[in-house]
């Protein structure tokens, strides 16, 4: 039974991990905390882990509620401040009633107060609400919710019977036929793919709902949102009490097919919706639990080629996965489902090996995925060839225990050969590891032997502050670390920025070009904090610098890193990798910094993300001797304040202002890190899509206008070329104007007309869009020719520019005050041109140009 009432609206302490609680998982801790046993435990240690370890395990027990120690210690320290939170209010004068500001006050005061609380008749369920916290002045209220609590399929008299709250599905109850609908549209690849890669699922799961629609469900993309995540928390709720013993697949319905998506094992075929035995047996409800759905699992899944060692195939041999299924007569529990590993020994004498494929002759791209083991082990999980360390993830079967649901298929040598092409390209690459060069803090740097010039980044599951005074283990770190580097820097190339980054290799590796690096840490800073403050008394925090101020440090762990000015770092006299870093080197990395500062603050910008200071170095590229943006840009290198709002701070200073550092703690900094790798792969993302529409008068002007095509290339915007004339045929000249202004594209017209320029005045006079003159101009009439585009009428506002790549450049920047990618290419563009003329001087100085 579920209760529902007036939602508390006092702040939570902390995040409480997963789904929000119900009113009945409230309940239910209040039930077990009121007992005068745990209260007092609770009153007579610091150290309660194994306190609420019991809690949760008596909520599950006699209420069906599951929650682990953590959640429910997070929901008890709420609960109180909560409360704490109401009686301060009421002590100022203002109580209006218990119910606005906190739901179950009475029943957390009465344990607090050590009074006794009836809970008899709410532990039975026939409660009325009573003491529950309702608005003073209000009748209480009591609904049950039927579609908030998944309950086990097997008979309610059991003593395992097992209940898994989740969050609603809304309206009525999924059907094993909708269900099984869902997993089918689930399981396709592209699906998969876009499910595990995407955060912002709405678009994913209305085309889910679509899917669903074709097939006679009707469910919007809401409820399947909500059904799916309802499957993968009940799935993981199993999973994690499996070590007591329980058989999860009587717990749950769909078990082996969810798990076959969320652990990989298997691959689905996507027949027709419900053919075969299932349209029979999810046509009506169970007459027996799990009597038909389970009898034939070689239904649900792709097929697996048997390959013999001469590599041909047999068209008879395309096998389900590795699963054997042993139907139970005894009793209605589902069938059970045992995987089959074959020893090295045993492969050898069978003489076959097994690959994983398809229905289809394609193989699918491995999608991401959070546990650890595949973390672990990014190359083995992309292997064909079943290894001897791959037997406990990709069971085998005898070949003739299963049959396939695509029927028999011809495979010809074609199809093995597109195949294994296809194969190798979602191989990674296999790498030649030489010796270490370098190790530092967070990464360590290998040799690479059959790349010269190149090496490895690999980044460690270490967290230090402080320079490494304060270190911890943070598992997961190295893959979330090598995330946010790898798509920084893509960034920053797509910009034009050179950097030393090549290309990711594995979850917590890429490869660069091996650098001679600077030992400067160079600091770019928006907003007045952190040290500035303390080294720089007065100044208050939050004050903001136009223009951006810049600082160096010398890299020494010793001496705590010490700020330089750029008079010693130029009496230093470094000299890398052949290369002096002189006056001309130190103003590229000054004014590189500065504008790679710019480019990531306007890109976080689009996520409403405040990027106050940032911190970068550089090295030289020992094969090209130039001076290169290197080493990582991570959560590590920068503070970010999401709606510019310190208190929401993202960034590695949550780890440095831990008072301690507990797993609760280190729980908070992973997920920040978590947040912010997923948002930095969104700065990769146009938010809004552009075009150039250039208009000429003749295609005599077509080696004119595809100057502007190809300066328009350069920087992200799309450009279309059309032939019109507006002296000629003024109608088809508006048409093609109304064709590009209906379709609601951001547009900006350039008009390219020799002689006489009618186009561009027509054309301004007729559009609210940017209009820009771009005439060809000739040595013979050109003088003349041009003013027909500068003397314009009054009420037009097109401009006039002669040069094609100017005229690019200036719809390029139209486009740039909202598109982020753009202007990084513009701002990116205008650093690489101010470096080229330094360098141009330099050597003209140096007498070597």
């Amino acid at each position: 039974m579920v209760l529902e009432g007036p939602l508390a609206s006092a702040p939570y302490v902390t995040e409480e991990g997963g789904r929000h609680w119900t009113d009945k998982e409230v309940g239910a801790l209040l039930c077990v905390w009121a007992d005068r046993r745990i209260r007092d435990q609770l009153k007579c240690t610091l150290r309660n882990k194994s306190i609420f370890q019991e809690m949760a395990r008596q909520m599950q027990q006699k209420f069906g509620v599951v929650r682990n120690w953590k959640q429910c210690r997070t929901k008890y320290k709420n609960l109180k401040y909560e409360y704490k939170t109401a009686r301060k209010v009421q002590a100022s004068g203002t109580w209006v009633g218990p119910g606005k500001y906190m739901k179950f006050f009475d029943e957390v005061e009465s344990i607090l107060t050590d009074r006794e609380l009836d809970i008899g008749a709410w532990c039975h369920g026939d409660i009325e609400m009573g003491m529950l916290g309702s608005p003073a002045g209000q009748a209480p209220q009591a609904r049950v919710s039927e579609n908030t609590c998944l309950s086990s399929p097997i008979a309610a008299s059991g003593s395992e019977q097992f209940h898994v709250v989740t969050v609603s599905d809304t309206s009525r109850n999924w059907s094993d036929q909708e269900i099984w609908a869902l997993i089918q549209v689930w399981s396709e690849e592209g699906m998969c793919r876009q499910l595990e890669k995407s955060t912002r699922k709405r678009d994913i799961f209305v085309q889910i709902s679509n899917r669903l629609m074709l097939q006679g469900v009707e469910r919007d993309w809401k409820q399947c949102h909500t059904k799916y995540k309802n499957l993968k928390y009940l799935y993981r709720s199993l999973q994690k009490g499996r070590a007591e013993g329980a058989d999860p697949r009587r717990l749950m319905r769909f078990y082996d097919e969810v798990d076959a998506l969320l652990s990989r094992t298997t691959n689905y075929t996507h027949a027709e919706p419900y053919s075969q035995p299932y349209a029979q047996s999810y046509a009506q409800p169970y007459a027996q639990p799990y009597a038909q759905p389970y009898a034939q699992p070689e239904e649900l899944f792709g097929s697996i080629a048997v390959v013999g060692e001469d590599g041909t195939r047999n068209p008879d041999d395309f096998l389900s996965p590795s699963l054997e299924v042993i139907q139970s007569n005894a009793d209605s529990k589902p069938p059970v489902v045992r995987e089959h590993n074959l020893g090295q020994q045993q492969q050898q004498q069978q003489q076959q090996r097994c690959i994983l494929r398809p229905a289809e002759t394609t193989l699918p791209e491995s999608r991401g995925t959070k546990r650890k083991a595949v973390d672990q082990d990014t190359t083995a999980k992309r292997l064909l060839v079943i290894s001897k360390e791959e037997q406990d993830d990709i069971p085998i079967i005898e070949k003739n225990s299963v049959r396939s649901i695509s029927g028999p298929k011809t495979i010809t040598d074609q199809d093995n050969e597109s195949y294994n092409k296809s194969a190798m390209a979602t191989t990674p690459e296999e790498l030649k590891v030489g010796k270490k060069l370098n190790e530092g803090k967070t990464k360590e740097i290998f040799e690479l032997v059959d790349q010269p010039g190149s090496v490895l980044v690999q980044s460690k599951d270490q967290i230090t502050a402080g320079n490494a005074v304060r270190k911890d283990q943070m598992e997961g770190k190295a893959a979330i670390a090598n995330k946010t580097t790898s798509c920084v820097f893509r960034l920053l190339q797509d910009a034009g920025i050179k950097t030393a980054f090549v290309k990711q290799h594995t979850d917590t590796a890429f490869i660069a070009a091996h650098c001679d690096m600077i030992p400067i840490e160079w600091v770019c800073r928006r907003v007045a904090t952190g040290s500035f403050l303390k080294r720089n008394p007065g100044v208050k925090e939050g004050y903001r610098f136009s223009p951006l101020k810049l600082e160096m440090f010398f890299k020494d762990d010793a001496n705590n890193d010490p700020q330089w000015s750029e008079e010693q770092l130029l009496a230093a006299n470094f000299s890398l990798a052949g290369l002096s870093i002189g006056q001309c080197e130190v103003d590229i990395m000054n004014r590189s910094t500065v504008a790679i500062f710019e480019i990531l603050e306007r890109a976080w910008a689009t996520q409403n993300c405040t990027l106050v200071d940032m911190k970068i170095e550089f090295g030289v590229n020992v094969t090209t001797k130039e001076v290169v943006l290197a080493d990582v840009i991570d959560n590590d290198s920068w503070r970010l304040w999401p709606a510019g709002d310190r208190s929401q701070q993202k960034d590695k200073q949550v780890y440095r202002d831990l008072k301690e550092v507990t797993p609760e703690a280190m729980q908070m900094v992973k997920r920040n890190f978590e947040w912010v790798s997923e948002r930095v792969k969104l700065l990769l993302e146009s938010p809004a899509s552009g075009r150039v529409v250039v208009l000429m008068g003749s295609t005599s002007d077509m080696a004119h206008c595809e100057k502007i095509r190809k300066a328009c290339g350069s920087y992200g915007v799309p450009c279309v070329l059309r032939v019109t004339s507006a002296h000629k045929g003024p109608d088809e000249t508006l048409r093609i104007k109304a064709q590009y202004e209906g379709d609601g594209v951001p547009t900006v017209f350039v008009a390219v007309a020799g002689r006489s320029n009618g186009l561009g005045p027509v054309m301004s006079g007729n559009t609210a869009y940017p209009v820009i003159n771009c005439p060809p101009i000739t040595p013979d009439w050109g003088a003349q020719d041009v003013w027909s585009s500068l003397r314009m009428p009054s009420g037009l506002g097109c401009s006039t520019v002669l040069s094609p790549d100017a005229a690019a450049q200036f719809a390029a920047q139209i486009f740039g005050l909202g598109n982020h990618l753009v202007w990084s290419k513009l701002r990116a563009s205008m650093l690489n041109t101010w470096v080229a003329l330094k360098i141009a001087d330099q050597k003209l100085q140096s007498c070597s140009i």
